[in-house]
């Protein structure tokens, strides 16, 4: 996991945050998760499990790629091929509260899943497109399992030594896909939240560093932070000059 985010302005590595809330979840979560995946087996998901039935394939997905602050996340999922939940599709289609309680049944119930972290710093040096790819390849080496064959969400993806296809709005149509895109974004949730409790000027508790009016306002107001994408934000931070000066 890359721990590129953590600094020595803050003690904790944000991947040991993230490691230690999702112990603590999982913890949690095993007296329920058995009970919840029952009952969402017995209610048909419109989605399919996989591209490829009876390979052992891993759904991938990202979040934060349009952020202008903080690291881009991926997860890599593996599920069982009769696994089946009729709330599980695109993270950005559900609520926090449904997000974290899939993200529960998710770990507890997945053949195998993982997360890989790609920071601002990175973000800048081989832009946004490049660290997404590096994310989602971190995320497939942390898998205690090999996959097979790799369903990638979106058009485009660097290709790696195991077989992999590209699926347009696939966290709509492949629950594997799904259940990472929750992973991803919850993960990334947390480690925005987290932050925000170091920089709390721009609100990133509520925007999660998305650029909504008062993140833009907060770095008029403020500057930016170190957890800032400069490469991002260099036209922002250019026109709130040129106003200052007309």
């Amino acid at each position: 996991m890359n721990t590129a985010l953590a600094d020595k302005r803050f003690p904790n590595k944000l991947a040991e945050m993230v490691k230690s809330k999702t112990k603590k979840e999982l913890t949690k979560a095993k007296w329920k998760a058995g009970s919840e995946l029952k009952a969402a087996k017995e209610e048909k998901s419109p989605l399919v499990v996989q591209f490829q039935p009876g390979l052992l394939e891993a759904g991938l997905d990202e979040a934060g790629r349009g952020c202008l602050a903080g690291p881009v996340v991926a997860a890599a999922v593996i599920l069982p091929e009769d696994f089946s939940h009729p709330k599980l599709t695109d993270s950005k289609q559900l609520s926090h509260q449904t997000r974290l309680e899939l993200r529960e049944v998710i770990c507890d119930q997945a053949i195998a899943w993982s997360v890989g972290i790609c920071s601002h710093e990175r973000i800048d040096q081989v832009n946004i497109l490049q660290a997404s790819f590096e994310a989602m390849h971190e995320a497939v080496a942390g898998l205690n399992r090999t996959p097979e064959f790799l369903l990638v969400d979106g058009n485009r993806f660097k290709a790696h030594s195991i077989p992999h296809a590209c699926m347009v709005k696939g966290d709509s149509r492949f629950l594997n896909i799904a259940a990472a895109s929750i992973l991803a974004k919850t993960c990334r949730d947390d480690i925005m939240e987290d932050l925000h409790e170091f920089w709390p000027f721009y609100n990133w508790k509520r925007n999660k560093g998305y650029p909504t009016k008062e993140h833009r306002e907060g770095i008029r107001l403020h500057g930016l932070s170190p957890f800032h994408r400069l490469s991002f934000n260099h036209g922002i931070q250019l026109s709130m000059f040129e106003k200052q000066n007309t």
